[in-house]
């Protein structure tokens, strides 16, 4: 009640788009929300259960909206995503939500329910493919339940669903986390198959009998980002390198942002960027339809692509780079102590280091280690990628004994 209370500062409109996912809280959590908007003076319209980029994609049409979600986290979180002017808001304007104003009483807003125009707006963007590929879509009890089969239809596409009951699905709401085993074994005799969180904007894609990386979701947005024609892209600190190559070898521009999609957003809109994204966590974004990940409509432009050269040389050209992520349970107390700590030898043994989110070292053109702590978790994160398997499990143990050494240091 006081995030929303807050958030209506910035309303501008007075409108506002609300939507939730299919967590066991959202209903809930829901109903607070519209009548805290409503006694603000906020007309409410309501897409009840659907996905983070449909109430994206609708919110540029009323100014602003609400997703209560927490993503692909654990079942028992739930959350509140705000968005202003299509986007999520940004660092000052997260101030504002968590800082109390006093509230003048209005008049009481209205709430209204209304249906989205998502599936037939990302069809046009999309077109219809000719070739009729065969996919398989684990909706893993998500939002993306009655949005991603639906698109994937009308573009052209033989869809078959699995884990479409939201109380019975096989997986936990990340699947990028998940080993998908039903995905794996009901896409041995198909095309493709896709896996959303339940809010729709992570996308996991598995080809050819395997669970892909979640980088090679943004890889192949990226790669029909070029086939469009566009050239000015933003990825993430912590996205494959593999990616930033692929992306100046066809001619584009690269800029990289910390990581988290709202930095990823705003570094976007300072560099007017027309695609990009965020490698770790399957996150897809094109400006020109929504500012944040959609996974639905990454899954429509990647099937699109299938049997094209394109989709050959994007996934060939991403096998010759290996990651590792992987994280160190740390009291989050703790976190700023032991990095400073890790900063401190990382530069001792590494030429390279930058420190615009974490601790990054870039070892050689093909090799880097980043040290990231968790804004939400006990954790710190480490990733490593190089062109060389074996180099990348020395980098990434190498640098996992210096933050497990630093933290024994720091307690």
């Amino acid at each position: 009640m006081r995030f929303c209370n807050n958030f209506s500062k910035l309303t501008d409109s007075k409108k506002c788009i609300l939507a939730m996912d299919t967590r066991p809280s959202s209903h809930m959590i829901h109903e607070v929300a519209s009548a805290s908007l409503m006694e603000c003076g906020i007309d409410v319209y309501d897409l009840g259960m659907a996905p983070t980029p449909v109430s994206f994609r609708e919110s540029r049409k009323y100014q602003s909206g609400l997703m209560i979600t927490s993503s692909h986290n654990p079942l028992e979180w739930n959350g509140l995503k705000f968005i202003v002017n299509g986007r999520i808001i940004n660092e000052n304007e997260l101030k504002e939500v968590t800082t109390d104003h006093k509230h003048q009483k209005t008049n009481i807003g209205s709430e209204t329910s209304i249906e989205s125009s998502y599936v037939d707006e990302a069809v046009k963007l999309i077109g219809k493919t000719s070739s009729h590929p065969k996919v398989t879509v684990d909706i893993g009890g998500g939002a993306a339940k009655n949005i991603a089969p639906t698109l994937l239809e009308k573009i052209g596409c033989d869809v078959l669903t699995i884990n479409e009951e939201i109380n019975q699905t096989s997986r936990g709401p990340d699947p990028t986390a998940d080993d998908l085993d039903d995905l794996v074994s009901n896409t041995k005799n198909r095309d493709i198959g896709f896996a959303f969180d339940l809010d729709g904007d992570r996308l996991v894609v598995v080809k050819d009998g395997k669970k892909q990386n979640p980088d090679v979701t943004l890889g192949l947005g990226v790669a029909k980002a070029l086939d469009l024609g566009y050239k000015k892209f933003v990825i993430s600190l912590d996205t494959s390198i593999a990616i930033e190559k692929y992306i100046t070898k066809r001619g584009g521009t690269v800029k990289r942002s910390a990581v988290g999609e709202a930095n990823v957003i705003d570094l976007m809109l300072k560099n007017e960027s027309q695609a990009g994204g965020e490698g770790s966590s399957g996150g897809f974004v094109l400006p020109e339809f929504n500012y944040c990940r959609d996974g639905i409509l990454t899954s429509g432009l990647i099937a699109s692509m299938l049997d094209t050269k394109t989709m050959d040389e994007i996934l060939n050209f991403m096998k010759n780079y290996h990651q590792l992520r992987s994280k160190i349970e740390i009291d989050s107390k703790l976190h700023d102590k032991v990095l400073e700590n890790v900063l401190e030898k990382m530069k001792q043994q590494f030429n390279d280091v930058v420190t615009l989110d974490g601790i990054k070292a870039t070892i050689d053109e093909n090799s880097w280690v980043l040290v990231r702590k968790s804004n939400t978790e006990d954790i710190i994160r480490i990733s490593a990628e190089s062109d060389d398997v074996e180099k990348t499990k020395k980098i990434f143990q190498q640098v996992k004994d210096l933050v497990e050494q630093c933290y024994e240091e720091a307690k």
